[in-house]
């Protein structure tokens, strides 16, 4: 009896879910006789389905439906939670730790595999700003869009509460650092929102808040073309969102902060979107990478002089083959990404059954994003759009782009919801700290203090 080919898929999210999820359809015969087995290995459960974050901190979309659960998709594969800490690939060889190894104390195990597919995505880059790690808020997870959400009602319930007017408006200052997609459109989505629940509030008005884009270079959502965004700036800056190009954030101590034009924002809300990094594991895999810590890849999407060895998305640099140019590598966002994956699942199917393989070519189409309800830009394939006809092309696309009929199903249901009844405005931070007021509750009360020495228990006082 021949051993079944092992195949090893680090990263469950848009790289090794659509992977994986087409590897089990490719290779539907070879699991069902065991010839063939597929693992995938991820941090967490579920795929997060990114373009959807802003719609969820605003309240369009629940949460849920943001995600995508691996164990429900990928039916036919083995779904291990947990992290790789290393890769020997001599040895077809991955060393990872998983919850159980935590509980058991076992530290790390190996995992053996013939073929291996990395797609651990990226991770945000921060910057040694000070005071970033104590106070920024980051807007890559799911997590972390529903704490904002939750964060920024929470502020405007102190400014409302409190009579400190440096309290207010520093609780009333939102900035935004990073004028690509999730910057713009968490900043834009959320605006939106506050501007909304402002209304509830008898001593808040819109123009209370104070919403801050911070932008490096001299334009933001450069994927939309010069004009496009030159056309997201006026519109924002009509909404009073200010927004200042060639800008940086040099610090943000005690809840300051401190452009690098002079200015000082007292805020309690700072959100760092200022770009994405290889994620840690590529650097402890040992194969090729790039002077950007991305794997060196052929069109084919084979590790670059590497056997047995794949890789995709924002962890691999790509040629792009349609650009014309020599060297250009493929952008690292989800429109490669996602059919890319079609590439390499198909050249794995291939490769073990002794067929050729293909290369990855693809023209990239255009770019859009949302500016909040209704609004927002878009170019593609060569013509511009902007305002509703934008918008509906935003929602339409990445509608199209949902894994599943069930989640496109749940997303339209919402969005079809939400356009006939109000906004939700609710905060539930107690999401953060579920067991808080249990602990209060079980914590005894303190003990009552001893008589005063000078007096008999029975004495009367006075």
């Amino acid at each position: 009896m021949t051993e079944p080919v092992r195949i090893l898929v680090v990263g469950g999210g848009y790289v090794g879910m659509y992977t994986a999820l087409r590897l089990q359809r490719q290779l539907k015969t070879e699991l069902r006789s065991r010839a063939a087995e597929i693992t995938v290995v991820t941090p967490d459960a579920y795929m997060t389905y990114q373009p959807f974050l802003p719609e969820a901190a605003a309240g369009s979309i629940s949460p849920r439906h943001v995600v995508v659960p691996l164990r429900r998709v990928l039916g036919r594969c083995r779904i291990v939670i947990g992290e790789v800490h290393s890769i020997d690939h001599t040895k077809r060889t991955a060393t990872l730790s998983t919850l159980a190894t935590e509980e058991e104390g076992t530290g790390h195990l190996e995992l053996g595999y013939d073929e291996l597919v990395i797609a651990p995505g990226s991770v945000s880059r921060t910057l040694p700003v000070p005071g970033l790690a104590d106070h920024g808020i980051g807007f890559k997870t799911v997590e972390e869009a529903i704490a904002l959400r939750n964060h920024v009602i929470e502020q405007m319930d102190i400014a409302a509460a409190t009579r400190d007017p440096e309290i207010r408006d520093a609780a009333l200052t939102f900035v935004f650092v990073g004028g690509g997609y999730a910057g713009v459109e968490a900043l834009a989505e959320l605006e939106d929102m506050a501007r909304y629940t402002a209304r509830y509030y008898h001593n808040l008005r819109p123009e209370d808040l104070r919403w801050v884009l911070v932008e490096a270079s001299d334009r933001i959502l450069p994927e939309v073309g010069e004009e496009m965004g030159r056309y997201a700036v006026r519109e924002l800056r009509r909404r009073n969102v200010d927004v200042r190009l060639g800008t940086r954030l040099d610090s943000c101590e005690h809840r300051v902060a401190t452009l690098s034009d002079g200015t000082r924002l007292p805020t309690r809300t700072l959100v760092w979107t200022a770009g994405v990094r290889t994620a840690p594991i590529v650097a402890r895999t040992g194969l090729p990478v790039d002077d950007r810590g991305r794997i060196v890849c052929t069109a084919r999407l084979t590790v670059a002089g590497v056997d047995h060895a794949w890789a995709a998305g924002d962890a691999a640099a790509v040629p792009d083959l349609t650009a014309g140019e020599p060297g250009k590598e493929c952008a690292p966002n989800a429109q490669h990404a996602v059919r890319q994956t079609k590439v390499l699942a198909d050249n794995i199917v291939a490769a073990l059954r002794g067929q050729p393989h293909k290369d990855y070519a693809y023209a990239h189409a255009g770019s859009v994003a949302s500016l909040g309800l209704h609004k927002g830009v878009a170019h593609v394939y060569g013509r511009k759009f902007k305002g509703y006809p934008a918008w509906f092309m935003h929602r339409v696309y990445h509608l199209s782009r949902v894994p599943t009929f069930n989640r496109k199903a749940r997303v339209l249901a919402e969005w079809t919801l939400s356009g006939l009844f109000k906004r939700e405005i609710v905060s539930l931070g107690s999401l953060e700290h579920p067991r808080a007021e249990f602990e209060l509750a079980a914590t005894p009360p303190p003990a009552p203090k001893d008589p005063s020495p000078d007096k008999s228990p029975d004495e009367p006082a006075g």
